[in-house]
């Protein structure tokens, strides 16, 4: 274990800073699982794997010559399609099943999409050179990837977009009356199987925004999907459903936690943590459901 963390105060921000980086990309891809549980009451297995098709996106379009920056306009579109269409083949056929249906069938969505990933695009680890440069901060001290910079600026600006859709647009008052009461909604004359469809179609369109970001600030893999899967469900758990300030802390406190994980631990461990914190935080909640005599469903 190393402490040189400690020894060099400087290393502390270098990390904290590149944790709320990186937390703002976990948020995002987060916000798009808790809107789709909340309104569907799906956990999607398959929700890394839509970050990483995302990913290739905008990496295809870097192996074509375009900037892979434009991949965050791109790519969402494609994904919207891609969410729509999984929801109408797979998912609208366990929408009112229990979670543990949902469970499996979004798994073989996400072994599905691992396969196909793999043929189209190889095995091999890639990224899509931004060459955005550094930002140089305290005495070129601590150095910040203007790619980090810029994804968390695009994710951010995401999530104001799409709080002002759900605010003032029809569609997005009609998901947010179909997460309170999806009976009392079709009641009142709502499609409800429109508005599970187009909640589908935003998740991933989201995911496609960060897939893009992951392209040029990271690497992009076909069987990475699943550690961008556990941290969008620890930050849910921790966040709550529909809540996205709460959200927004805890992703960026996942993103400081793996940052210093990184430092203390080493790069080897740095997911074994992300794992080990979940497994603490079930035992938590559980233990804390227990003592109030409650289940989950």
């Amino acid at each position: 274990m190393d402490f040189l963390i400690f020894q060099a105060p400087i290393l502390m921000v270098q990390a904290s800073m590149d944790g709320i980086l990186l937390g703002i990309l976990f948020a995002l891809i987060a916000y798009g699982m808790a809107l789709q549980w909340g309104v569907m009451n799906i956990i999607n297995i398959a929700q890394g794997e839509l970050v990483i098709m995302g990913g290739y996106i905008a990496y295809f379009m870097y192996l074509s010559g375009i900037h892979p920056a434009f991949g965050i306009i791109v790519s969402p579109i494609i994904m919207y399609c891609v969410g729509w269409g999984m929801y109408k083949l797979v998912i609208n056929k366990v929408v009112d099943k229990d979670l543990f249906t949902s469970i499996l069938a979004t798994f073989g969505i996400s072994i599905l999409a691992q396969q196909l990933m793999n043929f189209a695009f190889g095995a091999d680890v890639v990224v899509a050179q931004s060459n955005f440069g550094t930002t140089m901060l305290f005495n070129d001290m601590v150095t910040i990837p203007n790619a980090k910079l810029f994804s968390g600026a695009v994710c951010v600006i995401s999530a104001i977009i799409l709080v002002v859709y759900m605010r003032k647009s029809k569609l997005g008052r009609a998901i947010r009356a179909t997460a309170q009461n999806a009976r009392a909604a079709k009641i009142l004359g709502v499609d409800t199987e429109k508005v599970y469809a187009a909640t589908f179609g935003i998740n991933a369109a989201l995911c496609g925004i960060a897939g893009a970001c992951v392209a040029i600030t990271f690497t992009l893999h076909p069987y990475t999907g699943l550690p961008y899967t556990v941290r969008s469900f620890m930050i849910v758990i921790i966040a709550g459903l529909g809540n996205l300030p709460a959200v927004a802390i805890s992703g960026m406190g996942l993103g400081i936690f793996e940052e210093w994980a990184d430092y203390l631990l080493g790069t080897e461990f740095r997911i074994a943590a992300v794992f080990s914190l979940l497994v603490i935080i079930l035992v938590y909640r559980r233990f804390k459901l227990s003592r109030k005599r409650e289940y989950l469903k």
